[in-house]
């Protein structure tokens, strides 16, 4: 099925507005929140050839496979699949020592499936599932930072230049059984990309700047900033997400919408995981 995202702006006059939800510019908000929140950055990182695809989901559906609210938009629920590449990832500060020692898990390619979610008044993604072929990387994220992630192959050809996205990741199922997610989309890289509109649909997908985690009972909550993305809407065709619906039944109760491309975004900042869910979970953060 081939799906490309609207934004309705009709729709998003009446859309829910969180309480207490910023009402700056995401990317500005979230550099203050970094920079002053006391949550310092730890990480850099380089984020590229990005492409998100974009589903509407049943709330009632997806709620019973997130332990945080969900934060709807005119009463909907929504789940992004974002396929990229990070580049360069390294320690904030340490110079090139700690950058070389970062080298075995500074590059490769990510599968994030992430939804929408708010937590005392702050906005952000909730990842269901994660997928990466580093498996470094899967022993030590779930234990940092509560993070989802599972083992998978993964090969993405993001190449807006000649207008072709594709990409297949592979991970296993039940049974001794291999799942994939394939996907195809179009893009007119000639187009040119643009930061989000203000607070359309798409800039409710894609500018989101914290991320919310729950690993062993331990809640997480970690900001990041980045300008904004410079993204261009797509079509999409997935052909295959036998790989997603590993995350729950929601996926029964959604239809997809279609796809944003981005070239990506770099000196990513990423903070350092706070425990948010009670004053003695931090000795537990490593389990």
């Amino acid at each position: 099925m081939t799906a490309m995202l609207n934004d309705n702006t009709t729709a998003l006059a009446t859309a829910r507005v969180a309480p207490h939800a910023p009402t700056q510019a995401p990317s500005a908000t979230a550099k203050r929140r970094i920079t002053t929140g006391g949550t310092p950055p730890l990480l850099r990182s380089d984020w590229e050839r990005a492409l998100f695809i974009h589903y509407e989901v049943d709330p009632a559906a997806l709620q019973p496979f997130v332990p945080f609210d969900l934060n709807l938009r005119d009463g909907k629920a929504y789940v992004s699949l974002v396929a990229f590449e990070m580049r360069n990832m390294r320690p904030h500060r340490g110079g090139l020592i700690s950058a070389w020692l970062s080298k075995p898990v500074a590059n490769h390619g990510f599968l994030n499936v992430r939804t929408y979610v708010i937590r005392d008044g702050e906005p952000g993604i909730f990842f269901l599932a994660e997928w990466l072929p580093n498996l470094l990387s899967v022993l030590v994220g779930p234990r940092l930072f509560g993070l989802p992630y599972r083992f998978g192959r993964l090969d993405y050809q993001h190449d807006h230049e000649t207008g072709e996205l594709i990409g297949q990741v592979s991970g296993s199922g039940q049974h001794g059984r291999t799942d994939h997610l394939s996907y195809h989309a179009t893009v007119d890289g000639a187009a040119g990309f643009h930061p989000c509109e203000a607070d359309s649909l798409t800039e409710f997908l894609l500018e989101q700047y914290t991320a919310y985690t729950e690993r062993g009972g331990v809640q997480r909550r970690f900001r990041v900033w980045h300008e904004p993305w410079p993204q261009v809407s797509v079509e999409v065709d997935v052909e295959d997400a036998s790989l997603i619906k590993q995350t729950g039944s929601w996926m029964q109760h959604a239809r997809c919408i279609g796809g944003n491309y981005s070239t990506g975004v770099t000196e990513v900042e990423i903070s350092r995981p706070q425990c948010i869910n009670g004053p003695h979970c931090e000795r537990r953060l490593l389990r």
